[in-house]
């Protein structure tokens, strides 16, 4: 083995095409476990012992072949936190700015948002007030507003929520008892 390692020459060409043959295996093995933006997709080929030539490169075939799309990523991440997190605008943003998808990407994404925020952290808030019934109203309202700011809600709309909640579910408001939702 130390006498093959010896015929190819350091620096060969030949060298470099398997390394970049490596380096883009292991960002499809990344990529088949999640979605990655074009900065984490640029980290895991940093840790390939790539140049910079041949990262901008890969990430341009990757992209033209739609395995990396930060706008696509930024509007599942926006859904996603939405639906099952109950997220903000704030921590939608922070969440996309961390996974390094670009400030006019994320404006975008959070630009197609309805501007509900008050209706979802009052949704939010509601499932979590009855938990909290056991609780004075002084500590249960910042605790609420407390998941509601965690949440990314502001100020003002993680009060309103938190209050609205926390009363309705005192004065056995719409969270109380059975609750008919009418449907399409």
């Amino acid at each position: 083995m130390a006498q093959r390692e010896a015929e190819v020459p350091h620096g060969d060409p030949g060298d470099a095409d398997e390394i970049a043959r490596r380096a883009e295996e292991a960002l499809v093995r990344k990529l088949r476990a999640r979605s990655l933006s074009v900065s984490e997709a640029r980290q895991v080929l940093r840790g390939q012992d790539l140049d910079a030539a041949r990262i901008d490169d890969v990430i341009d075939r990757f992209c033209e072949r739609g395995y990396l799309d930060d706008a696509l990523l930024a509007e599942h991440l926006v859904i996603s936190g939405i639906e099952r997190k109950g997220q903000g605008r704030v921590a939608l943003s922070r969440a996309l700015a961390q996974r390094g998808i670009p400030r006019d990407v994320v404006d975008v994404a959070l630009g197609d948002l309805p501007d509900d925020d008050a209706e979802r952290a009052l949704e939010f808030a509601r499932t979590k007030a009855r938990s909290l019934s056991r609780l004075d109203f002084d500590t249960a309202l910042r605790r609420l507003m407390g998941q509601l700011a965690h949440r990314g809600y502001g100020g003002s709309v993680a009060m309103t929520a938190a209050r609205t909640a926390l009363t309705e579910a005192s004065l056995g408001g719409p969270t109380s008892g059975v609750r008919f939702v009418e449907s399409d």
